[in-house]
């Protein structure tokens, strides 16, 4: 043993001496760069163009994938993978043809979206961020993961992190509201809960960041329409979301379709590679969204071969479904127009996607048929979809206490909501079966057993119009009664209510009157909803309204005339029962709004963290010449940023910091002692503002920078902390230099960005 010990030592020290050293084991990266060099350099000019290709699914029919067009673009290395095709049958019907029947057998990428659930779905994203619950967020993108995953999906078009300061729009469903700081938080919790600490896993999906950028900004709420803005309000107020996915590791992220400065974002330099990979560090893979390359002609930047070259200049790597990339590249090559290198880089960057998903090492990973029995739409999975709808809901209103209600007497369910399946999931809810949904009529049923009778009635239609029931119908299922017209179904149910304890009135917006292309002028409650709610009302009963929406609504009228409120935005599968749970008070409600709530549509767009101006309104005043000002209704919102009520009330106690003078990287604590001080067990989500307020820049008069969910029983007193560091007062200042400057703050606590307690304290350099 000794002679062997002296042998190898005497080995090492000779190949030091020479220079020879054994060689250091190769990184994960230089593996994945071994690994695709070597493929690289077996594939054509056409296969390389071909990975950048994702079209749709199509004419596939599992067992004849073989015949079919795509599955002929396949096996010629024409395609880089499939959106939206379910079940893993199909799925491993393609990718056998990829990888059994193509040249180089390369793997297919399968992407679907996967926006609040897969099979058991959520709330809508708005309504995730309403639980302001980031274990919660995470939670349901996990479950999200592992139910796609299952049966055969292996990346996802989500998080949509678009800031959106406009109810207008509809796609604000899917956002997290207005504010970057509360958005960034979110995109982080969907990006770890999507891709987990390990993408080769089978049960996690790459995620993909949308839209990028500057979506939510869609002037006059319309879908689709232009953005302009400043870059510090750019940097300041809509990219930090983007840049947390980013940097959370998201793999890939998708253009928008909006323009940015003049130029489409599909094919807009500055923004895909100077500031996504150049300043941010994004190594993942850009992918359109749909037809967004072919969509740059009606911008007017020219014909598909001009567009398709813009675009891939620009940065971007996967085309989704125009095949303008496909179809153009060699052209616009052989002319000079782009560099095979450029072409070498998208493909690269889609082949590295697919390594680190593990496909190359088993390209059948996801297409586990025992998992996609065993691992959807689980009991497990259910009631934690119950469980997390129920803390997104916010109480807007509960004069007298009127929630929660009792499960005794006769209880009145009316509203085109209440027994109404296909709505209760939420748009893009593209995987979910209806059929599984739990409605409000069965929650309440099982809620109550036989303590209590419930008594249906559905009171009115959606909306009457035929033609706008078809554009905002599920799937073209239409909502409208054809047996009964819209005043005998109110008189029905005013027939039912008047001979009830109390009406439960359950209304709102269907699925699809937010989402894509459901963009609305009008964001009040419907007109033949509002005229049963205004019968309901003279009936004298209690009336509660259950209100289900995706986007802010106004709600001035209502606010003023119904005792009770509450918002429950779109619940996901489990919807009835969570309602229920909330109602008859097994849950104590403790979400808030992540997005403002306006007086009236006039004041839209209407956020908390705007910037002062020269005139500004005194507080607590409505009008005065020469200010900033409406002569027809208040400067304030309806319902602010950060607001929610409880069946318990929470007191604040004196805001205290730990100096009020500061100097350099000292920290600053903020502490405050929160009581519950009602009958019930609570939870309270604790919102910390800071102002600067003075600057080398017009500042927000407010910005939310921590929040806190805390739980407290009913009596309960506890001390909340917060620690602010100079990191929490930098932003982007005229130069877009992202520092903090000396200068006086105002330190705000609060339930919501209106009712705080302040603290004004000073920072040196």
């Amino acid at each position: 043993m000794k002679s062997k010990l002296f042998f190898l030592s005497a080995f090492i020290a000779l190949n030091f001496i020479l220079g020879c050293s054994p060689k250091k084991a190769a990184s994960p990266e230089q593996e994945m760069k071994i690994f695709v060099d070597e493929l690289m350099q077996k594939m054509t000019l056409d296969e390389k163009i071909g990975q950048l290709n994702l079209p749709g699914s199509g004419d596939i029919v599992t067992g004849q994938t073989t015949s079919s067009d795509i599955g002929k673009k396949i096996k010629e290395g024409k395609v880089g993978g499939l959106l939206n095709i379910k079940s893993v049958e199909k799925i491993m019907d393609v990718q056998k043809v990829a990888v059994e029947e193509s040249r180089l057998k390369i793997p297919l990428i399968f992407g679907m979206d996967v926006v609040h659930g897969y099979q058991t779905t959520f709330p809508i994203p708005l309504g995730l961020a309403a639980s302001w619950d980031m274990n919660l967020i995470e939670k349901s993108a996990r479950i999200a993961a592992q139910e796609a995953s299952a049966d055969g999906i292996c990346w996802t078009y989500s998080p949509m992190v678009d800031i959106s300061r406009d109810p207008r729009w509809g796609r604000i469903a899917e956002s997290a509201g207005e504010d970057a700081y509360l958005g960034s938080q979110i995109a982080k919790a969907f990006v770890a809960g999507y891709q987990g600490d390990d993408l080769t896993k089978n049960n996690t999906i790459m995620s993909c960041v949308k839209h990028f950028a500057l979506y939510g900004a869609a002037e006059a709420g319309r879908d689709y329409n232009t953005t302009d803005m400043s870059f510090q309000r750019m940097y300041n107020e809509y990219l930090p979301p983007y840049k947390a996915a980013v940097d959370a590791g998201a793999g890939s992220v998708m253009s928008s379709f909006n323009d940015i400065n003049g130029i489409p974002a599909t094919g807009n330099r500055w923004l895909l590679t100077e500031l996504l990979r150049d300043e941010w560090g994004f190594d993942g893979f850009v992918v359109t969204d749909f037809t967004g390359i072919n969509e740059m002609i009606e911008h007017g930047m020219g014909d598909l071969q001009a567009v398709s070259a813009l675009a891939l200049n620009a940065g971007v790597d996967m085309d989704m479904v125009g095949e303008g990339l496909l179809t153009t590249l060699k052209k616009s090559l052989d002319e000079g127009k782009i560099t095979e290198a450029t072409i070498d880089q998208a493909c690269r960057r889609i082949l590295e996607a697919k390594y680190k998903l593990g496909l190359f090492d088993d390209p059948y990973r996801y297409c586990d048929v025992n998992r996609s029995k065993s691992e959807i739409f689980t009991p497990e999975n259910n009631f934690a979809a119950r469980e997390i709808a129920a803390q997104t809901f916010v109480l807007l209103k509960n004069e007298q206490q009127l929630l929660p209600l009792k499960k005794k007497g006769k209880i009145a369910l009316v509203g085109p909501l209440a027994d109404n399946r296909e709505n209760m999931a939420g748009t893009w809810s593209v995987a979910v079966n209806h059929d599984q949904s739990i409605t409000v009529l069965e929650g309440f049923k099982a809620a109550v057993g036989d303590k209590a009778e419930i008594v249906y009635a559905k009171g009115s239609n959606i909306v009457d119009d035929p033609k706008l029931d078809y554009w905002v119908s599920s799937w073209g299922k239409t909502t409208i009664d054809s047996v009964k017209s819209p005043t005998q179904l109110r008189e029905e149910a005013i027939a039912v209510a008047s001979k009830c304890d109390v009406i439960v009135a359950v209304m709102g917006e269907a699925a699809e009157m937010s989402g894509e292309s459901s963009s609305r002028s009008d964001i009040s409650l419907p007109g033949s909803q509002k005229q049963l709610l205004e019968a309901l009302l003279k009936t004298g009963k209690p009336v509660v309204l259950v209100l289900f929406t995706g986007r802010p609504l106004v709600l001035s009228w209502e606010e003023k005339n119904v005792p009770a409120i509450l918002n429950v935005w779109f619940g996901g599968t489990q919807s009835g029962n969570a309602i229920a749970d909330v109602v008859f008070g097994a849950v104590n409600p403790s979400g808030k709004l992540p997005v403002t709530f306006p007086q009236n549509l006039g004041q839209v767009p209407i956020f908390y963290n705007h910037k002062n101006t020269g005139r500004p309104l005194e507080v607590g005043k409505w009008f005065e010449k020469y200010r900033s000002n409406y002569l027809d209704v208040t400067n304030d919102p309806l319902y602010p940023f950060g607001f929610g009520l409880s069946y318990t009330q929470f007191s604040y106690g004196e805001l205290r910091l730990s100096n009020n003078n500061l100097i350099g990287n000292q920290n600053l604590t903020a502490s405050i002692e929160i009581k519950n001080i009602g009958s019930v067990d609570g939870s309270e989500v604790v919102q910390l503002y800071i102002r600067d307020l003075v600057g080398t820049m017009t500042r927000p008069v407010k910005e939310l920078k921590g929040f806190q969910k805390v739980f407290l029983k009913a009596g309960e007193t506890k001390v909340v902390s917060f620690a602010i560091t100079p990191e929490d007062l930098k932003f982007y200042n005229y130069k877009l230099n992202y520092d903090w400057e000396p200068g006086d703050f105002v330190l705000m606590v609060g339930g919501n960005s209106r009712d705080v307690k302040a603290a004004p304290f000073s920072w040196l350099k």
